[in-house]
């Protein structure tokens, strides 16, 4: 993560100073257009499309870490280890999964994902033999459906 705000902030100042010497080089040619304007201005351009860069990785880390921490949540929540928690008083009326269970139900619900954006989705029924049946005897909180 440090690297990664090194990296923001390296281009960002970048940035700032590529703009400053925009400023200074409208400055020194009176605002004519001239070479020295034409390249500050390039260079300007440059830094911009870095800086765009470096925020769209700080951002795509900050959306998987969101993303894990939002997973990490999910099991927690399913497997009942939030209840354990010192400090916390979490009342659910959902009872505790397996967090095999969970990785299966998980696995499916990407399978239909996949298939939606493929868009290989009907609503006729099953068009597909590798996702798993809605539910499985082998676990009692689906038996008792």
């Amino acid at each position: 993560m440090d690297n990664i705000v090194d990296s923001l902030n390296s281009a960002y100042q970048e940035f700032v100073a590529a703009a400053a010497s925009v400023l200074e080089a409208k400055e020194i040619s009176g605002g004519q257009k001239t070479a020295a304007t034409d390249a500050a201005l390039e260079n300007f351009k440059q830094r911009w499309e870095l800086f765009r860069v470096a925020c769209d990785q700080a951002e795509e880390f900050v959306e998987s870490v969101k993303q894990r921490i939002g997973s990490e949540c999910l099991v927690d929540e399913a497997t009942g280890s939030v209840a354990g928690k010192p400090g916390q008083n979490v009342t659910t009326s959902l009872p505790p999964i397996s967090a095999v269970r969970l990785e299966q139900m998980s696995k499916a619900v990407r399978w239909l994902v996949i298939e939606l954006q493929q868009g290989s989705g009907t609503a006729g029924g099953p068009s597909h033999s590798h996702v798993s049946p809605p539910f499985d005897a082998r676990f009692s909180e689906d038996a008792a459906q």
